[in-house]
């Protein structure tokens, strides 16, 4: 520390926002077109990380990486995916201090990108309607590239994209699946420990620092800036529409 860093990379769900509830609403109202009981928002919670599909299946299962019945799962993602889409930002809010880091790392003129699993048809709006969307170069959404966190591709591609090697590019996050992503790709990676990490600490995963917020992360870092425009490779999903 510090580390040099050219482009800082963040996840959404857990990181940049809370999205739980509105999560959980998806699910209570899914699991209600099932006719199934509810499951508790402090358990939602733990489901959230790998993606809208496996939310569903973990919520139907009440396990992490068991497999539903394949016509149940098909019906509930139908639901879950309506449910939604129709209240994707209602409750959701960036967490503190996270407006207050974007700032700082806009005015730095560092590359700034999120990374998320979640689909470009839910990530676009969200960061749209809580202010967020301005801020970033590029968005990489789950269905985005072929593969997705905690494969290392879409920060690979987000090296290639900015024109930096791997050990320039920092992750923030707040799961395994950051973590695991990271060191796949040979990135460094920070955590914040308010996140979705499964019910499991942050300080137990395989990282460089436990950052308490996005503004904390800052004195760790030393930031070198460079324009977008003097890199070759296109964006996937840069400044959509």
């Amino acid at each position: 520390m510090p580390l040099s860093i050219k482009a800082v990379v963040i996840d959404l769900d857990g990181t940049l926002l809370d999205t739980a509830e509105d999560l959980a609403d998806a699910a209570e109202a899914m699991l209600a077109d099932l006719g199934l009981p509810a499951v508790p928002l402090a358990e939602i919670k733990t489901y959230i990380g790998n993606g809208v599909s496996r939310l569903v299946k973990r919520a139907l299962t009440r396990d992490l990486s068991a497999e539903p019945d394949a016509e149940l799962f098909r019906r509930a993602l139908a639901s879950f995916e309506r449910h939604y889409g129709e209240h994707v930002s209602r409750k959701s809010r960036p967490f503190p201090g996270v407006v207050e880091g974007l700032q700082a790392f806009k005015a730095s003129g560092v590359h700034l990108a999120c990374i998320t699993n979640k689909a470009a048809r839910f990530t676009h709006p969200l960061l749209k309607d809580t202010g967020l969307f301005d801020y970033f170069e590029l968005i990489l959404s789950g269905d985005s590239l072929p593969e997705k966190k905690p494969s290392p591709l879409p920060l690979l591609h987000a090296c290639r994209v900015f024109g930096c090697a791997p050990a320039e590019l920092l992750l923030i996050g707040d799961s395994l699946n950051d973590t695991q992503a990271a060191r796949a790709a040979g990135c460094p990676v920070f955590c914040v420990p308010y996140g979705y990490n499964r019910g499991r600490p942050v300080e137990e995963l395989d990282l460089d620092a436990v950052v308490p917020s996005l503004v904390a992360a800052l004195p760790l870092i030393e930031l070198k800036a460079e324009s977008l425009a003097d890199t070759a490779e296109p964006a996937v999903d840069a400044r959509p529409g």
